[in-house]
């Protein structure tokens, strides 16, 4: 089996196994389930991964990775402090989206009883949370922001996403996209002195 082969087949698995993760939850996954979505053998999914544990790790690691991209991309576009911390923040809530948080919120449960997926989540987590520090740490400098403290205020705004995050996945409709985003810009306002954006303007 040539080395592009064997990549291929993993990454097959690994999103196999995302979806199994997404249908049934991490601890309603079997390494079974996985083999039979491929019409492979579950032989085949341990030569790869070894465990179902490692597996379920690389899916979730995979998965986080493609959004820390997306947190790059808006670190990288340029333009006002402001902005750019809003975009951010946006991206990490469930202000447009909540999909990419079931993902989290089952991997954080998990977390609790598994030490290696735990620190693979603490790892992942802090690198959104230190570009929110970044950020405010930036506007405060250039004089935009009024904050004496930024670690704790983007621990803060970054805690209450989470916590909305969990309310729109586990209590669908309830919370809206809306709210999320109304709640976040006076949360703003409050942490960082920021002005409410006004809404419906072009």
């Amino acid at each position: 089996m040539t080395r592009k082969a064997v990549a291929v087949r993993r990454d097959e698995i690994v999103l196999a196994a995302l979806e199994q993760i997404r249908a049934r939850g991490i601890a309603g996954v079997r390494a079974a389930d996985v083999a039979q979505a491929l019409d492979v053998s579950t032989a085949l999914i341990f030569y790869h991964f070894g465990t179902l544990e490692a597996l379920i790790i690389e899916a979730f690691r995979q998965a986080a990775e493609k959004d820390l991209a997306n947190l790059r991309g808006e670190l990288e576009r340029g333009g006002p402090v402001d902005a750019r911390l809003r975009a951010v923040l946006r991206l990490y809530g469930p202000t447009t989206t909540a999909n990419g948080w079931k993902l989290w919120i089952e991997a954080g449960a998990a977390a609790m009883r598994d030490t290696q997926l735990r620190a693979v989540l603490q790892r992942l987590d802090l690198r959104w949370r230190d570009a929110v520090v970044a950020l405010i740490a930036e506007g405060v400098g250039a004089g935009e922001f009024r904050c004496p403290d930024p670690h704790g205020a983007a621990w803060r705004l970054t805690a209450l996403l989470d916590g909305l995050a969990a309310q729109v996945v586990a209590r669908e409709g309830t919370v809206t996209a809306d709210d999320c985003g109304r709640w976040l810009e006076q949360a703003l306002g409050h942490e960082l002195g920021l002005e409410l954006m006004k809404r419906g303007r072009s």
